[in-house]
């Protein structure tokens, strides 16, 4: 499926920024096999007196853009074409539970692509013990990774309520998970908190989907959206597979990729800082249109 997008974020600020330093994620992937990236531009207003582009630790493709003038708004622009791939199925060669903890024992990679950076805690995803009585609830003895990641997927789908307004960016996990309402960041948040505490690597994927109108309506401009969802490693024969808690589906085409990290924090579409006083507000839409 080949797709042309455009994203469009806005910053207004209550008063004049004096100067400012951001990162932008926003850049959908390259991933052999799977997603080609036939080209990609971000365009920033007002210019940045800098802009340099780089990879994070985890091979993300980011851009930092800086600012020394008085500004009193930050718009900025993507417009990408991408090949979206369909992958086979492949065959369940996932040990259990207990065999990837073992596996996972003698794991001594330390490189970005590593299961080990996605086992512990991280600045948005931290142990909870309701999330993890929650887990060990919907798992069955003698379930296979993908069995169990596929299960959780399901049980938080079924038991959280999307809800735009419960919830804001900066919602953690536990908080989402308290009131079982939230959007896309706090069901894969939540995902990825039950999935750890059963011993299973998770990482939060961000990324843009397709979304389809009703039969018989119009496909409305803006109407698509930033996303997010989670990856799961299953054991070296397996790696990692990909799953959307908030629609309980596993990735498909559908998904455009754009960044991974451990949580919310690694990827976010834009963060940094601004020197001003007051506060901003922020727009942002997304069309995802197949070709």
């Amino acid at each position: 499926m080949r797709y042309d997008i455009t994203l469009r974020l806005a910053y207004e600020y209550e008063r004049v920024a004096s100067s400012g330093r951001h990162l932008l994620c926003l850049a959908p992937a390259a991933i052999d096999g799977v997603q080609r990236l036939v080209a990609s531009h971000v365009e920033v207003v007002p210019k940045p007196i800098e802009e340099v582009l780089r990879r994070d630790f985890f091979g993300n493709s980011v851009m930092m853009i800086a600012y020394r003038d008085p500004h009193e708004r930050i718009d900025i622009t993507l417009q990408a074409r991408v090949h979206r791939f369909a992958e086979s199925p492949a065959l369940n060669l996932c040990p259990t539970l207990d065999q990837l903890v073992a596996e996972l024992a003698h794991c001594r990679d330390v490189s970005p692509r590593s299961p080990l950076h996605f086992l512990g805690v991280s600045h948005r995803v931290t142990a909870d013990p309701e999330m993890a009585a929650f887990a060990r609830g919907v798992i069955e003895p003698g379930m296979s990774v993908v069995e169990a990641v596929r299960a959780l997927t399901l049980a938080v789908h079924e038991a959280m309520a999307f809800d735009a307004d419960a919830t804001e960016v900066g919602t953690t996990a536990t908080e989402a998970f308290a009131h079982r309402r939230g959007v896309c960041q706090d069901y894969s948040h939540i995902l990825i908190a039950c999935l750890r505490s059963l011993g299973i690597p998770a990482g939060y994927v961000s990324g843009y989907l397709r979304t389809v109108p009703p039969p018989g309506a119009k496909r409305m401009q803006g109407a698509d959206a930033m996303h997010a969802w989670v990856r799961a490693w299953c054991g070296a024969d397996a790696g990692w597979i990909e799953v959307d808690p908030t629609n309980a589906v596993p990735v498909s085409t559908d998904h455009i990729l754009v960044a991974v990290g451990r949580d919310y924090a690694d990827i976010a579409p834009i963060r940094g800082v601004s020197r001003l006083s007051g506060g901003q507000i922020g727009r942002h839409t997304v069309d995802v249109i197949p070709e």
